[in-house]
């Protein structure tokens, strides 16, 4: 449903209540509500992000009838990706800050210990499919850029314009309004020049007016222009995650994104990275991650959790440990944290599963982090979170300081 102006104002600038008093979840505590937070299936077993739960069904159907682990899960992100609707992952997904769409992915199938990459993909709405070719029939693992989309062709992939009319949009309207926002990371010690003070709401009428005039002169339907405009402050990120587990003990698991709204030409995020956005071991386990690419790459999460799980922790413990070693990459400060986030999509190889989060929600309405599960019935799952609260944008458009306990 879209929002309006006054709803959006009254929700960013609320946003800084939301973070009061965040709470670590230590894994050690965390267990105590494993229950709740996490669960045992018996396979087959599948668990993905949110966004691809509306394809859970054939795909467990076709895992039920026998059907090779990689292949249910790519049909599971195959949906998010040929949806141009959904704007995080092929076909409509938001365009780099020249206007085009560079898809990431990758693949690894379990049973034959293989995977498949690839990176800044253009004009290739499956990825995620190409990313298994690219397992399938080369001697290599990632395949970048130009030569990736060469490569597509050569295999029959057709050529698409990934950039649907309302991303295009919005890109517009980036350009125009916002495309100012790259500078300093959150890692550099100059990150506190990206804050800016927009404390009263006469700043934000001011803003939001010269934003939607440009809206209309864009195109811009005016139901849709708020929507647009949440995309332009706040750059959406943008994946989807499936592992799957057959009643064979049989795993694989595959990621795929179209990254970072607005992004630089040629980034490639964690996606496509084995042991960062995707990574399954036959012996133990698969995960997946959404979030913040660059600080899941710094510490090689899904590999860091399926190492976990290897060493004995549960689902649960292993994803709560990793979400801990990306705070701690920030000393724990809590204002920096705010504008990360992070979900783990954790299976285990016996059917124990969870999915861990950063923060509880995100968004300026405190959306919960939910994982889709499918067992036979199929549901979403809140996700255990490592600080209460709710994530904040990068970069910010006003002050915002946590609470300390």
């Amino acid at each position: 449903m879209p929002i309006g102006r006054r709803d959006f104002i009254q929700s960013v600038l609320a946003g800084s209540v939301a973070l009061s008093a965040p709470n670590a979840v230590h894994a050690a505590s965390a267990v105590a509500d494993e229950n709740k937070s996490a669960g045992k299936a018996q396979p087959p077993v599948i668990i993905s992000a949110e966004n691809a739960s509306n394809y859970l069904d054939p795909a467990y159907s076709f895992l039920s009838g026998g059907g090779d682990t990689l292949d249910a899960a790519l049909k599971v992100v195959q949906g998010p990706e040929n949806d141009p609707n959904d704007e995080s992952v092929g076909l409509g997904g938001h365009p780099n800050e020249d206007g085009v769409v560079e898809l990431d992915a990758c693949c690894m199938h379990g049973p034959t210990r293989t995977a498949g990459s690839v990176g800044g993909v253009r004009n290739i709405k499956n990825a995620s499919l190409l990313s298994n070719v690219v397992r399938l029939r080369t001697g290599h693992v990632m395949l970048v850029g130009e030569g990736a989309e060469r490569f597509a062709v050569a295999q029959g992939f057709p050529r698409e314009n990934l950039l649907t009319d309302k991303s295009r949009k919005e890109w517009l309207l980036w350009k125009e309004t916002h495309s100012d926002w790259w500078g300093a990371s959150l890692s550099s010690p100059d990150w506190r020049s990206r804050l800016r003070e927009r404390a009263h709401s006469d700043d934000w009428h001011e803003y939001l007016d010269r934003m939607n005039e440009i809206a209309a002169q864009i195109g811009i339907p005016p139901e849709a222009r708020m929507d647009a405009i949440r995309c332009v402050v706040s750059p959406p990120t943008g994946t989807t995650h499936c592992s799957v587990l057959n009643i064979k003990g049989e795993m694989s698991g595959c990621t795929t994104t179209s990254g970072l709204a607005w992004k630089i030409p040629g980034r490639v995020g964690d996606s496509a990275i084995i042991g960062a956005g995707c990574y399954t071991d036959q012996d133990v386990g698969s995960a997946g991650a959404t979030g913040s690419g660059e600080e899941n790459i710094k510490v090689a999460g899904t590999h860091r959790i399926i190492e976990n799980m290897r060493r004995g922790m549960s689902p649960l413990e292993a994803g709560m440990d990793t979400l801990e070693r990306i705070a701690r990459n920030y000393n724990g400060d809590r204002e920096r944290l705010q504008y990360i986030d992070m979900v783990y999509y954790i299976l285990r190889k016996d059917g124990a599963y969870a999915g861990v989060s950063l923060w509880e929600g995100y968004g300026d309405v405190a959306t919960p982090h939910r994982i889709a599960i499918h067992d036979g019935t199929k549901r979403l799952e809140k996700t255990a979170r490592l600080f209460r609260g709710v994530s904040q944008i990068w970069p910010p458009l006003f002050r915002s300081y946590p609470e300390q306990p």
